[in-house]
C-alpha cells in the first residue's frame, strides 16, 4: 500500500551542512539565477494563485537567509522576514498547517524544503533568548545555530519525539478485530484520529506509546511494533507510528484531552465513514496511513 503520508518525505534534499559555514560559497549560491527562496513572515507563508511561491534570489526580499539545501540541482533556501507583514495581511499568510491543501500533486515534492523552512522558522521565532544566561542570540551555520554573544553557549535546533498509534485487538484479520480511536475535547462530533502524545524524558518510545494510551482511554496495551514515521513541525515534532496490541478493552476516560473513545470494526468504520458520520484525519496524515493499513485500503471522507 502507498502511503500518503511518506510522500512528505519521499524525496528528501541534500542538506550540504558541510557548506553552513563556507560564507564565500554561500554567497555563490546566493547568486545564483537558478536558485529559489521561499518568503516567510515570522512563522508564516503567502501562497500565490493558488500555489507556494518560491522567488528569485533577485527578488527576494531583506530578512535572515537560511539555507534549505540541494534539490534536482538547485539550492533552496528561505528568507525569514519580519512578522508584521503577515500581521498587516493575515487573510493571506498561512500557518504551515493551513498550507498542506497546497503541498498536493507535484507540489507535494516540496514539502521537505518547506517543512526545513518552517521548523526553523519557528524555532528562530520561539527561542529569542540563551537558556543559560538570557543573552542575545547571533544566528549562524546558515540560520541552523543560534550563539549567545554573553556566554557563547550555542543552540540548535530540537526536535520533540510523539508518538502515534492504533490499538487494535480481537483475533488478527477476523472480522471481530478492531481498532480504537478517540476524538478531542474540541473536535466536532463525528471526527476521530488515532491516539498520540509525546515522549518524556528517560521514556523509551514502547512505553511511551502504552503510557499514553493508558492515560487517555484506560486501556492497557501491551506489544508494541514500528510503523513509521513523519515529520511534523507544528512546531516541532516527529511524529513515530505504532501499531499496538490491547490488553484489556475497558474505556475508561479520565484525560480531559479525550472527549470520547471507541472500538472500531472494519465493517462499522466502511458504513460509518460513507455515511460521513465517521470522519478521520486528511490523507498526509500518519494517522490516517495508520487506520488505511490496518482496514486494509482506503477509506473515504477526512478532515
Amino acid at each position: 500500500m502507498d502511503f500518503a503520508h511518506l510522500a512528505l518525505a519521499r524525496d528528501p534534499h541534500d542538506r550540504l551542512g558541510l557548506h553552513r559555514t563556507d560564507d564565500a560559497w554561500l554567497d555563490e549560491r546566493w547568486a545564483d539565477d537558478a536558485a529559489r527562496v521561499l518568503v516567510v513572515s515570522g512563522t508564516r507563508v503567502r501562497p500565490r494563485d493558488g500555489a507556494l511561491e518560491w522567488v528569485p534570489t533577485a527578488k527576494a526580499p531583506d530578512g535572515l537567509r537560511i539555507l534549505l539545501g540541494d534539490r534536482d540541482g538547485t539550492t533552496w533556501w528561505a528568507v525569514v522576514v519580519d512578522p508584521a507583514l503577515a500581521k498587516a495581511e493575515p487573510d493571506q499568510w498561512f500557518p504551515l498547517r493551513g498550507l498542506l491543501p497546497f503541498l498536493t500533486g507535484e507540489a507535494m515534492a516540496t514539502a521537505p524544503l518547506v517543512f526545513h523552512a518552517l521548523g526553523l522558522a519557528e524555532w528562530h521565532w520561539a527561542t529569542r533568548f540563551c537558556p543559560r544566561c538570557g543573552g542575545t542570540l547571533t544566528s549562524r551555520a546558515a540560520g541552523h545555530e543560534l550563539a549567545c554573544e554573553q556566554c557563547g553557549k550555542v543552540q540548535f535546533p530540537r526536535t520533540d519525539p510523539a508518538v502515534i498509534m492504533l490499538v487494535t485487538a480481537g483475533e488478527p484479520g477476523s472480522d471481530d478485530e478492531r481498532c480504537l480511536l478517540g476524538r478531542g475535547a474540541v473536535w466536532p462530533t463525528g471526527r476521530f484520529s488515532t491516539l498520540a502524545g509525546f515522549c518524556e524524558p528517560g521514556e523509551t518510545l514502547e512505553d511511551a506509546v502504552r503510557r499514553e494510551v493508558l492515560e487517555e482511554t484506560g486501556v492497557v496495551v501491551g506489544e508494541v511494533t514500528y510503523f513509521g514515521n513523519q515529520p511534523w513541525p507544528l512546531p516541532s515534532s516527529l511524529m513515530l507510528g505504532f501499531h499496538g496490541r490491547a490488553e484489556s478493552e475497558e474505556i475508561r476516560l479520565d484525560d480531559d484531552d479525550v472527549e470520547e473513545a471507541r472500538w472500531f470494526t472494519r465493517d462499522q468504520m466502511r458504513e460509518e465513514t460513507a455515511a460521513g458520520t465517521l470522519v478521520l484525519p486528511g490523507g498526509v496524515s500518519i494517522s490516517r496511513s495508520l487506520i488505511e493499513h490496518w482496514y486494509g485500503g482506503p477509506l473515504p471522507g477526512s478532515w
